[in-house]
């Protein structure tokens, strides 16, 4: 029988955790934020008071009848399952005294005056039902009720004392099942650290718990407790103890908010991204174009892209080089004949010319003849060929370079008298193309000349 409650008890606990823990894994893909966002091991150690009386059942029933307070303490390992589950291992020893058996012996005094029960060990499985989620300051956990229902072995000793004896008899150490039921009230101190406070009855399957057996009623006893629980886990981490599914909901509520907040704004990034990516890619266009444009635009409308064009403005139909400038207007050329009276004029000018001894410097009585050419090459548009000769004495090249100087002299003067540059070729020959010897100073003299010649 007190096996098969113990199993009764146990299997309780195993399915209604697991279906807890069914529960959670079924909210939370939905709403809640999962356990593994939580501290959910913790451990505890507490001390307290111990005694055969309880403030539930009927204490008349005991087999003492003066129950007396002893000392008692516990360690427990805690796993909360859900926001209002928790399976708890409890571990816990003490003692028990209790004064005046019922029993009466035969001369109407008890027969037992005093027992002495130690409690060795105690190991015991139970289910905490948090009931509500007190909050306290600034919507933080502060509170939280529980009930609590388990399933274990107490292992004890009991000493009697009979009536007029001087020494406990020292019973055998037992062990035997127990239920504990107990109630308390948790507070969150720290985020890592719960004052407990509880009141747990035990109800053990036997009557011999007080060593011996009295009346209907097996044996039972309470324990009042002050405890600390420590969370273990990263201080990062809140303790799913504190935390309601309530709590649950709006804290993942938040952080799917954040998220798509910061998806948003992580969208709205890539898209101004985008914006400005496509944007200088259409002023990169649009420069393009424009530079395209630039280089077949041809306002002047010659031809030549304005790029190109070095004479923009160009008024239309001008003919342009590849430069887009005008090209030079060819004047049709006039053609003048060469009269028996040119040619004396030229031929009077080329006897008649005479420089300086070793200079380009025209003598002054030959410019009346030039003025003549000049106004010949003006009226007619003919033009002059110049070549100029020196003798071989001196310097060959001496000679090359002044008959140069000379032949350019004349040139220089008809221009000078309004003749256009261009109708004038000028060659010096130095004492190339001798007309006479130059063994004779005749000869020499001969040799020196400049002829012009009209063509």
């Amino acid at each position: 029988m007190i096996a098969k409650f113990s199993r009764i008890v146990l299997l309780s606990l195993a399915i209604f955790a697991y279906g807890e823990a069914s529960a959670v894994t079924a909210d939370t893909s939905k709403f809640a934020a999962k356990t593994d966002q939580y501290r959910t091991w913790s451990i505890g150690v507490s001390g307290g008071i111990s005694t055969p009386y309880t403030i539930i059942g009927y204490n008349s029933r005991q087999d003492f009848t003066s129950p007396d307070a002893q000392l008692g303490y516990g360690l427990y390992i805690r796993k909360q399952l859900s926001h209002s589950f928790s399976l708890q291992a409890d571990f816990m020893g003490g003692k028990l005294k209790a004064d005046h058996a019922y029993e009466e012996n035969a001369r109407g005094a008890q027969v037992y005056s005093t027992v002495n029960t130690k409690l060795n060990w105690s190991a015991s499985l139970s289910g905490n039902f948090i009931v509500a989620h007190v909050k306290g300051k600034g919507n933080k956990g502060f509170m939280q009720p529980y009930l609590s229902l388990g399933a274990g072995v107490v292992g004890y000793t009991a000493s009697l004392l009979p009536d007029r004896a001087k020494e406990f008899i020292t019973l055998s150490s037992k062990s035997q099942f127990f239920v504990p039921v107990g109630a308390g009230l948790k507070f969150n101190l720290t985020p890592r650290l719960n004052l407990d406070l509880g009141y747990q009855v035990n109800y053990v399957f036997a009557d011999d718990v007080d060593g011996y057996k009295y009346g209907p009623s097996n044996d039972r006893f309470s324990y009042t407790h002050v405890g600390l629980e420590f969370a273990l886990g990263k201080r990062s981490k809140r303790q799913l103890t504190s935390q309601s599914r309530v709590d649950a909901l709006i804290i993942e509520h938040a952080a799917q908010t954040k998220a798509m907040s910061n998806s948003l704004a992580d969208a709205q990034l890539s898209l101004d991204a985008a914006n400005a990516k496509n944007l200088k890619l259409q002023n990169d266009l649009d420069a393009a174009n424009a530079n395209i444009a630039g280089l077949t635009t041809d306002k002047d409308g010659d031809g030549v892209p304005d790029v190109n064009d070095k004479c923009p403005g160009t008024p239309a139909g001008t003919k342009v080089d590849g430069t887009g400038c005008p090209l030079p207007v060819v004047s049709p050329e006039v053609k003048f004949n060469i009269t028996e009276q040119d040619k004396r004029i030229v031929t009077t000018a080329s006897v008649n010319l005479e420089f300086y001894p070793a200079k380009a410097t025209i003598q002054s009585y030959s410019l009346y003849n030039l003025d003549r050419v000049a106004q010949l090459l003006t009226d007619k548009g003919l033009s002059l060929k110049v070549e100029a000769y020196t003798d071989n004495g001196g310097d060959a090249d001496a000679n090359l370079k002044l008959s140069i100087e000379r032949a350019e002299a004349v040139k220089a003067y008809l221009v000078s008298r309004g003749v256009n540059e261009s109708q004038i070729k000028t060659y010096g020959f130095g004492g190339e193309h001798p007309i006479a010897s130059n063994k004779t100073a005749a000869g020499r003299r001969l040799n020196r000349r400049v002829d012009l010649t009209l063509y």
